[in-house]
């Protein structure tokens, strides 16, 4: 053999042996696919799935399980995973109240939490973990573009609406925390509402010149049905977890033109936004929506931090994981001090393109905004 050709060999054998050496990740997929909110867990999933399924890497396993968006239910999967399955990693949960009744137990155990979705303030500020990461936001951030937008869109006496659990709450603070009109009601809901004539008459008699609401799932389906029934008439604003791709189908021409807080956008204009867009249509048949875009980041960034660093030393891992050196469907992407993104914020409005309902950019809210709890993070 000459020179060159046992160079190569040698080479190639500690790429081999590389690869042997380095270690296998299996990853729990705690989501909703069962019940109400089922759409946000399969477009979570289908990201997550879809990013996995392009990278083929053969030390990457996911387990994939249904919380039925019920929190002891989330509980007793996120035991077996980690105590039955020995997962190195968990995901995928969408609800506030179930990442609460799981993150600061996992994290606990030494295992990494990666939030495809729900980042309450709780996880934000003081009960902060650094092996927990917030892919997709802080709970409060689309809700702050939407405060901070609302007097561009003519809104100076907001009625403001959210159902009654964590996720309500942040949401409402983080409009008004950049809100600079009057709040002249403030009304929170029960999880999983569906009748809201109670609340229409309430906006009406409020003196209101605009409407912020989040409803998530269903809840946001019922509502604006209602609402564009009742002829109150008043322009709706909200997060785009109230007007995302699957929810405003089902919503028809009713939501057309509400304006919502969003990081992401289908039109959003970068190389990996226009690739995952197209990708997710073929797979699936469907357009992307902002829960998939953030399962689609969350494993991209999860195979990133594996292509630099063994789960087996936890210190590289979580600095490969904070490095965030992987290509964001929103563009730029980092992660602050307390693991939550730095990102812009826009506001965007749902159109009729042909025979579906989409959103389209309509302007900036916010640029590089962070995690409003930061302060409060000791890590």
């Amino acid at each position: 053999m000459n020179a060159t050709k046992t160079l190569l060999a040698a080479a190639a054998a500690l790429v081999t042996a590389g690869a042997a050496l380095a270690e296998p990740i299996k990853v729990g997929m705690i989501t909703t696919l069962s019940g109400g909110g089922a759409s946000l867990g399969i477009d979570t999933r289908d990201g997550f799935m879809l990013a996995v399924q392009q990278a083929a890497n053969p030390d990457l396993t996911v387990v994939i399980e249904d919380d039925q968006r019920k929190p002891d239910v989330a509980v007793q999967l996120a035991d077996k995973l980690i105590q039955s399955e020995k997962v190195d990693v968990l995901t995928g949960i969408v609800w506030s109240n179930l990442a609460m009744a799981v993150v600061p137990a996992a994290t606990a155990q030494g295992k990494f939490y990666l939030s495809t979705n729900a980042a309450p303030s709780a996880l934000a500020g003081k009960g902060c973990n650094p092996n927990y990461f917030s892919v997709s936001y802080q709970n409060d951030n689309l809700h702050e573009a939407a405060g901070a937008y609302a007097a561009t869109a003519g809104i100076t006496k907001a009625f403001i609406m959210a159902p009654n659990y964590p996720a309500g709450k942040d949401s409402l603070t983080g409009f008004k925390r950049f809100y600079e009109g009057e709040v002249v009601g403030e009304v929170y809901t029960k999880l999983g509402q569906t009748d809201y004539a109670g609340e229409i008459a309430q906006i009406r008699a409020s003196g209101a010149d605009g409407v912020f609401i989040f409803l998530p799932g269903g809840m946001g389906i019922s509502f604006v049905k209602q609402y564009a029934d009742s002829g109150v008439g008043l322009p709706l604003i909200g997060p785009a977890f109230s007007f995302d791709q699957s929810i405003i189908q089902a919503m028809g021409d009713s939501a057309v033109g509400v304006l919502n807080g969003a990081n992401w956008s289908p039109d959003l204009d970068n190389a990996a936004n226009a690739a995952f867009v197209q990708a997710f249509s073929a797979e699936y048949g469907r357009l992307p929506s902002v829960y998939a875009s953030y399962g689609y980041d969350t494993a991209n960034l999860l195979l990133s931090a594996m292509g630099t660093a063994d789960i087996s030393d936890p210190d590289a891992f979580r600095a490969a994981l904070k490095a965030a050196d992987f290509d964001s469907v929103r563009g730029d992407f980092a992660f602050g001090p307390s693991n939550h993104p730095v990102q812009d914020l826009y506001v965007r409005e749902v159109v009729r393109d042909g025979d579906i309902l989409t959103n389209r950019i309509v302007g900036t809210a916010m640029e590089d905004r962070g995690n409003a709890y930061e302060g409060e993070c000791k890590m």
